[in-house]
């Protein structure tokens, strides 16, 4: 559990840096826009994986990670569904796209339905850590942009009706990757069985 708290920590502590305006405008003025971009985004990445590594330890050491509550089956099929729409909102949150207009800050969207998403899904204490410290970022973090009113990092750039199918086809390609791949290989524990 500490891996773990360690990464949120690290890792929701970074990206809640920019919503303090006069120190992330310091930083930049300190160290350049440039290397701001790199640290942040190499400090995220290592604090990512610790969150995985911490995440992953616990699953396969369930005696250190003790049941809260048992999920009822069910809880699976909404958050099966609610991945859909939250893979698709990821990749729309990095190109320009009518859905990033419409819902503008979908990378926000697709965490808190990720968070939510898994939080029925899973009643294991280090789950509830997880997810509940990401949908707390989550909300914190979009009242935050409305008071900044600040439009993330694609600013109003839109895409086309071209760029709408490439983000659905290529979120569509990220969930079918982690029910079949990408989340046993991450997390440790398989989707469906294949």
């Amino acid at each position: 559990m500490v891996v773990l708290v360690l990464g949120l920590v690290l890792f929701l502590g970074l990206h809640l840096l920019p919503t303090n305006v006069e120190l992330r405008a310091g930083l930049i003025k300190r160290f350049g826009g440039g290397a701001y971009k790199i640290g942040f985004s190499v400090v995220s990445l290592i604090a990512f994986a610790i969150i995985v590594y911490g995440y992953h330890k616990l699953q396969i050491h369930p005696g250190k990670n003790p049941q809260i509550w048992d999920p009822p089956v069910w809880a699976r099929h909404i958050t099966m569904a609610l991945m859909i729409p939250a893979m698709i909102l990821l990749v729309a949150s990095q190109i320009p796209s009518h859905i990033r207009t419409a819902v503008k800050h979908p990378m926000l969207l697709a965490v808190k339905l990720w968070a939510v998403g898994h939080l029925l899904a899973n009643g294991d204490l280090g789950s509830i850590v997880l997810f509940g410290s990401f949908l707390a970022y989550a909300v914190y973090d979009l009242i935050s942009l409305k008071r900044r009113q600040s439009l993330g990092p694609l600013g109003v750039k839109t895409g086309t009706w071209l760029h709408d199918a490439g983000v659905v086809v290529v979120g569509l390609f990220v969930y079918v990757t982690f029910v079949l791949w990408a989340h046993q290989m991450l997390i440790g524990v398989p989707v469906v069985a294949v």
